[in-house]
């Protein structure tokens, strides 16, 4: 049977368990027209591209697919006519990947990239009975002392033209 790489939006306004339902849903469509599913993730809600049907978010989800045609066109029918489907793509693959999905394995490092963040920043913050000595020196309030930065009027040089009219 031909393999295939499914992957669906739907809307936001769904929750993570009625989203992940939906991939239960379907996959019993694509069992009972006589094929399998092999491997499915929960990308989780993501930002889209553009607005789609007036939503800026969308639950994501992967399906790997080992079914015949006409089960994956009606899984599709389903979709077409759902109204908490946004978007789906279905592609033909020579043969599924076993390992996370790229996704997934993006999502697994931005969280553990964190968590090592919080324990980094945690071990550099001051202890708050240090006192006011980590505080900046007050200057009375002008920030500009020297007056030389870029667009002060004192700086403005004096335009060419206007001495040549005048001579």
């Amino acid at each position: 049977m031909p393999l295939y790489e499914h992957v669906f939006i739907t809307r936001p306004d769904l929750s993570a368990q009625q989203a992940e339902g939906l991939i239960e849903t379907y996959g019993n469509i694509i069992r009972s027209g006589g094929g399998s599913v092999g491997k499915t993730e929960y990308w989780g809600l993501r930002s889209l591209a553009y607005r789609i049907k007036r939503y800026r978010k969308g639950h994501y989800s992967l399906m790997n697919l080992d079914a015949p045609h006409e089960a994956v066109a009606e899984m599709e029918r389903k979709m077409r006519l759902s109204g908490e489907v946004v978007r789906y793509l279905t592609i033909s693959v020579d043969e599924h990947e076993e390992t996370p999905s790229a996704v997934m394995l993006s999502q697994n490092e931005r969280g553990s990239r964190r968590d090592d963040d919080i324990a980094v920043i945690d071990e550099d913050m001051p202890d708050d009975d240090a006192g006011d000595s980590g505080d900046m020196p007050d200057n009375g309030g002008d920030a500009d002392t020297d007056g030389d930065l870029p667009g002060d009027s004192d700086s403005v040089p004096e335009d060419s033209t206007e001495t040549e009219k005048v001579q």
